[in-house]
């Protein structure tokens, strides 16, 4: 072969090459229902399974012969959780996946004000940009049945209408920046005890009246691009796979037009995943709660199982193709979007819209003698009490544990607010959990303390003798059986005998303040 013949033999090898790699997404001009049935017209069989399924702890294929990224999703509500390994729920060893922690939505919610909804999902949003990812994992809405409930902190309270309002500019703040919400965990799972099984009976009315307004409104009025469906039951089905609540009430009842996402495992039958309703499969395993095969991923329902099925002609096309829709339309929304701007990770405005949040958030319950405000003018010295006002509280709680940049105490705070003004004093009054990691993230705190409860109760009640100003920091502390994922609260008392503590300390100093 001469130069000549080689040089244009390499030519039409390279434009055959840029024509098969010619991303779907350059052809701007056409809209998105447009370039989603291109898209799916030239799929493969194997391309089109490999969508609708996880690859990795957090993340599912794309699809790279047409130029579609991998699509990154990550925990929320409140703040975006630190990278984990491929396979494993331990730390990937980044020292960039740090991030701002924003109050809990419980927080959220109380400041009854849609606005700082709104910019709380813009901030979070402009943080999951920063580290690459196209969905996170909230916010929750689920309606609380009981105080005893081990999730109630990530979610918007009891009442349907307060939490309609504040999802929905949650969900358009987040969503402004091609960041896709995932709305969770619909529906009706309200506790954490035996969450994969529980069966829930409630009336028709209960549930259009009291447990779905904040879901409908996430997607006729706020557009949520994601629904994550729950791990219990309703009706003897699953609702990863419920054709009630996905096929009629969400899809065709309220027009949805994204994905729904199983929760972490909550697939539990191949043909119900199929027919009823779930888009994108995600988990652990294969089903959730054991060890699976190192392959797990290719075990999943809507992975292999499922491409065999249609090859050997059990199943048509029609279910799937519906599925593949609704992962490319997510697709141009987020990373094919070529107009998202980009993120900003731990920025002084995310950390003042987190102290706006928790400004107006707090709720004074009752103001008895009217000890507060703290009249600083006539204080010598503020006793501060707990363990809570000292222990990190970011790191714990299951998937909604962070890494936070910054995490400054309720002592700290204290003490540099009055500092030069009042002294502030410290006592334990009692140990709770001493423990500060979560998956590899630790807080780096020593909590240790071997003093009987008897000793650290004598100790607070002897400084509280002598203080002008009690404050007492206490309630749970992101442990199990607790405010933490996977149990519920045993009973109303306070943890570690906390109760008994205040009591205390009220009889010997009126003018005292829980916190």
């Amino acid at each position: 072969m001469n130069c000549k013949s080689f040089l244009i033999a390499c030519l039409l090898t390279a434009s055959s090459f840029a024509f098969a790699q010619t991303p779907v997404y350059l052809d701007s001009s056409k809209g998105i229902e447009a370039r989603v049935e291109d898209a799916l017209s030239r799929m493969t069989l194997s391309e089109k399974i490999a969508v609708i399924h996880a690859q990795s702890k957090f993340s599912s294929a794309g699809v790279k012969r047409l130029g579609f990224p991998d699509f990154w999703t990550d925990d929320g509500p409140h703040g975006v959780r630190p990278d984990v390994l491929w396979d494993e729920w331990e730390q990937a060893g980044q020292t960039n996946d740090s991030c701002v922690a924003f109050p809990a939505l419980t927080c959220l919610a109380s400041t009854w004000n849609p606005q700082m909804a709104n910019l709380y999902g813009h901030c979070l949003g402009e943080e999951a940009l920063y580290r690459n990812k196209n969905m996170i994992l909230g916010p929750g809405v689920n309606i609380y049945r009981t105080p005893l409930g081990g999730r109630n902190f990530e979610y918007m309270g009891e009442d349907p209408y307060l939490a309609s309002r504040m999802v929905v500019p949650y969900v358009q703040g987040l969503q402004a920046l091609g960041v896709a919400s995932c709305v969770k965990h619909y529906c009706l799972n309200n506790d954490e005890e035996y969450r994969h099984q529980v069966n829930v009976i409630v009336s028709d009315r209960a549930l259009h009246e009291i447990y779905l307004p904040a879901f409908e409104a996430a997607v006729k009025e706020g557009h949520a691009w994601g629904i994550m469906g729950a791990y219990n039951l309703y009706k003897d089905e699953h609702n990863c796979h419920n054709s009630i609540t996905l096929n009629k009430i969400l899809k065709k009842d309220w027009g949805f037009d994204g994905v729904v996402v199983s929760d972490w495992g909550g697939a539990h039958d191949m043909d119900q995943a199929i027919r009823n309703g779930l888009d994108m499969e995600f988990g652990t395993w294969t089903d959730g709660l054991t060890m699976g095969a190192t392959n797990a991923y290719d075990n999943y329902f809507l992975s292999k199982m499922y491409e065999n099925a249609i090859r050997e002609g059990k199943y048509t096309t029609k279910e799937l193709d519906e599925k593949v829709r609704r992962v490319l339309r997510l697709f141009f929304r987020t990373n094919m979007n070529k107009e998202r701007p980009y993120g900003f990770l731990c920025s002084e405005a995310h950390y003042e819209a987190a102290r706006q949040i928790a400004y107006q958030g707090i709720v004074l319950l009752q103001n008895t003698g009217n000890v507060l405000p703290i009249r600083t003018e006539a204080c010598r010295k503020i006793l501060v009490v707990g363990e809570n006002a000292i222990k990190m509280m970011t790191v714990g709680g299951g998937s909604s544990s962070l890494k936070a940049q910054h995490e400054i105490s309720p002592l700290q705070g204290l003490q540099q607010r009055l500092a030069g003004k009042v002294e502030v004093e410290y006592a334990r009054g009692y140990v709770g959990d001493a423990t500060g990691s979560y998956n590899g993230v630790t807080t780096g705190q020593n909590l240790k303390d071997d003093r009987s409860p008897d000793v650290l109760l004598a100790e607070a009640v002897e400084k509280a003798r002598t203080a002008d100003y009690v404050i007492i920091f206490g309630g749970l502390n992101k442990s199990d059986y607790q405010d933490c994922e996977g149990h519920d609260r045993k009973s109303m008392d306070l943890p570690y005998d906390q109760d008994r503590l205040i009591e205390a300390l009220a009889e010997v100093n009126r003018n005292y303040s829980g916190g």
